[in-house]
């Protein structure tokens, strides 16, 4: 049930699979991962079996189908809370694979369960009950909540990231999609999520490349060495490929066997022949229209894309780098962008109308998105730092008793009620309100808000209205429907 100041982020569907179908698709486990066009939803179960269908912003995803038991820390559902399960001690003192293989049977015998079953949690993702309700995340946020060190150390669970990685999930699967444009508020993780999907599909794949853009080459030169290197070399070592080159790379992180030197010795001997390389690499490139063109990439994260000024332009890169991920009509690769908006005149207008042009509800006839992409927004209230309990769910309004939060401290206040305090403050200050509300929108038209003294009219009159306007929709007071 929708909580007040909730917005419709996402709706279960029912009755969308007639449940005779359900049943015997489910029992022959015949469920194909992506999009399936009879039912119009994509499914993201790699299992064979679906469960719920539900639609994120119009796009209709079915889940895997629920199991008989799912991960509990506690009896009592008020303390059944995501909670990350260290590494057995054992384990963190192998550092490499080839000290495994140094390991007695006896040893290996005793872990092999374990490993294996962190394989499955990667591929297929992981069921746990959080306050008495069973709920599924995705094998990527799996390993990033798990196996993502940040820089405070590892993620909380938020109800919003769930849902950021479904709908990534799902752009994954559809074969109709080129990836996701996230229109996001400011702090919400979305570099270090990046960064996490980046490891975990480089360290997956063969023959790959991965590649990283930002709003300049120094911020994503930064966020290769700060968050990529890092997250790859704090994996355990059953995750870890063979690496070649440095520990900590400036320009490319390469899993490859390392080149050896040939000598008269060597030269007949097959000194590699049980070690296999993934061949693939993760690289940045500097903010250009032409970064990455001719490249054939497997993942592209695209980062702050919203902030890219003059001469640079988010548009024209796209355009380049959509071929990238390519071959004639077969899309092969994704891309994972995500920003907060600036000013119109600063970047924003073509983030804006990127982002317009990957409605899932407008579609052409090829059953693409202007864009290629997906585009999804996830409203402040739902992911504001200071106000996420501790089943990571949004505390939207001021709670009768305090909750208590994801990081062990009471909340007096709701998000939509801290916010409406923030815009009351700065009512009069027109350019400072509108940075307000790109930074925390709650709708998609506070997201590109323009700075007033760049325009000849009024803005604060005219957004005046707008937020008028938006709050009649919010509160369901608009009809659709066909007039004759």
């Amino acid at each position: 049930m929708q909580k007040e100041g909730q917005s419709n982020l996402y709706s279960l569907l029912v009755d969308v699979i007639p449940k005779g179908i359900l049943t015997t698709k489910n029992k022959a486990s015949s469920w194909e991962y992506g999009y399936n066009d009879k039912y119009d939803f994509v499914v993201v179960s790699k299992s064979g079996q679906v469960g719920d269908v539900i639609s994120i912003q119009g796009l209709r995803i079915a889940l895997p189908k629920q199991p008989k038991e799912c991960a509990k820390r506690h009896k009592d559902k008020s303390e059944q809370y995501w909670e990350r399960n260290e590494l057995p001690k054992q384990l963190s003192k192998i550092q490499s694979i080839f000290k495994w293989n140094d390991m007695p049977t006896e040893f290996k015998n005793q872990w092999v369960d374990y490993i294996e079953s962190e394989f499955d949690k990667r591929e297929y993702g992981a069921w746990f009950m959080s306050n008495g309700v069973p709920t599924y995340i995705t094998g990527a946020h799996y390993m990033y909540l798990q196996w993502t060190s940040i820089d405070v150390g590892y993620p909380d669970f938020r109800d919003a990231n769930r849902i950021l990685f479904l709908f990534w999930e799902a752009c994954k699967a559809d074969n109709r999609s080129f990836g996701m444009d996230y229109l996001k508020i400011r702090r919400s993780g979305f570099s270090f999520m990046s960064s996490s999907e980046c490891v975990n599909t480089g360290t997956l794949a063969k023959d790959s490349r991965i590649g990283v853009l930002s709003k300049t080459g120094s911020d994503a030169k930064k966020m290769f060495t700060d968050k990529v290197v890092p997250i790859a070399n704090r994996l355990p070592f059953f995750f870890k490929p063979i690496q070649d080159g440095m520990d900590k790379p400036k320009t490319e992180l390469a899993f490859r066997i390392p080149a050896s030197k040939i000598t008269k010795k060597n030269m007949f001997e097959s000194t590699n022949d049980e070690l296999y390389g993934l061949d693939t690499t993760i690289d940045w490139k500097n903010t250009d229209d032409n970064s990455y063109d001719g490249e054939k990439l497997l993942l592209l994260v695209h980062d702050e894309s919203g902030k890219w000024i003059k001469p640079n332009n988010i548009l024209n890169n796209w355009r380049v780098t959509k071929t990238c991920l390519r071959l004639g009509s077969k899309i092969i690769g994704k891309c994972m962008m995500g920003s907060t908006s600036n000013a119109l005149a600063k970047g924003g207008d073509n983030f804006k109308k990127l982002y317009e042009d990957s409605n899932v509800l407008s579609r052409n006839k090829n059953g693409q998105t202007k864009s290629g992409l997906y585009s999804l927004f996830i409203p402040m209230e739902w992911n504001m730092e200071g106000f996420i309990d501790r089943f990571g769910l949004p505390v939207f309004r001021k709670p009768s008793t305090p909750v208590l939060g994801i990081d062990n401290e009471l909340i007096h206040n709701g998000a939509i009620d801290y916010w409406q305090n923030e815009v009351e403050s700065l009512k009069n200050d027109p350019d400072a309100l509108n940075e307000y509300y790109r930074q925390f929108p709650r709708t998609e038209s506070h997201a590109f808000r323009d700075e007033s003294k760049q325009s000849i009219f009024n803005l604060t009159k005219i957004y005046q209205q707008i937020d008028y306007n938006d709050s009649i929709i919010m509160d369901h007071h608009l009809t659709r429907g066909n007039l004759s």
